[in-house]
């Protein structure tokens, strides 16, 4: 008999991300062979129990898909939305594979999107400490200053109401277009809500557009709205991407 942790056999079946399938477990919404388990740590065997997560019978795991889509602007990164905007979902045509997006894209940015129901690489490529690179092209209100730029580059505060604040990591920036509203290549190494909005915001420019071009070792080379599936290569890359540590993410900063 094989037991494993019930996390990391609910994300191999593709229902989700481990880090979501805790949670499932801590919320009593887990059980083995008609026992309710709600102890994180707790071992099962996938080919001989019984486990149903949310009443719901849980098969061996599937077969790993792995997507790129270059996702438009005016789609939102959800299975579905509640105020019915379209959704990622919807540019999925003919996959009948059950697939989760990997981090997320606001509503009104575009570009490179991963998609996957391997719930293990999901989790290592969006836990703050995998520290994979994604860079983003970057549209700018105004010109900002030179001393501005060198804010974002060695990490500016961001706060938000009833959560403490934090400092981004240090940022690559790069002047691509100059304008009067100007372009800029923007490499992150972490991917907190709406954070190139925000950093710039801190400096006092608005972000007129935004689109991801890489993430980690991939690049985005296909038309908006369409998708494609990631050759094998590109699959181990990534997934020897996800497995590089890099430093732990920031720690909440007090008040400056």
């Amino acid at each position: 008999m094989m037991q494993e942790r019930l996390q990391k056999i609910i994300a191999a079946a593709g229902v989700t991300s481990r880090r979501k399938a805790e949670q499932l477990i801590s919320s009593g919404q887990v059980s083995v062979n008609g026992q309710l388990i709600t102890e994180l740590g707790s071992k099962a065997d996938a080919e001989h129990d019984h486990i149903r997560v949310a009443g719901k019978l849980l098969h061996g795991p599937e077969r790993h898909v792995y997507l790129l889509l270059n996702k438009p602007k005016g789609f939102v990164t959800t299975a579905a939305d509640p105020e019915g905007r379209p959704t990622i979902m919807d540019l999925l045509r003919g996959l009948k594979t059950r697939v989760y997006p990997v981090g997320r894209l606001d509503y009104a940015s575009e570009g490179l999107l991963l998609l996957t129901n391997d719930g293990e690489l999901a989790n290592s490529l969006t836990r703050a400490s995998s520290r994979v690179p994604k860079t983003y092209l970057v549209k700018v209100s105004g010109r900002p200053s030179d001393e501005a730029l060198a804010k974002l580059r060695s990490g500016v505060v961001l706060r938000e109401p009833g959560k403490p604040p934090v400092k981004t990591a240090p940022a690559k920036i790069h002047l691509t277009r100059d304008a009067p509203n100007p372009w800029y290549e923007v490499i992150l190494i972490e991917g907190r809500n709406r954070q190139i909005r925000r950093m710039f915001e801190e400096i006092g420019h608005h972000v007129e557009k935004i689109k991801r071009v890489k993430y980690g070792p991939l690049e985005l080379d296909v038309v908006p709205g369409e998708y494609r599936r990631l050759e094998p290569e590109e699959v181990r890359k990534l997934q020897a991407a996800a497995a590089n540590p890099g430093r732990k993410a920031n720690e909440p900063v007090g008040e400056s």
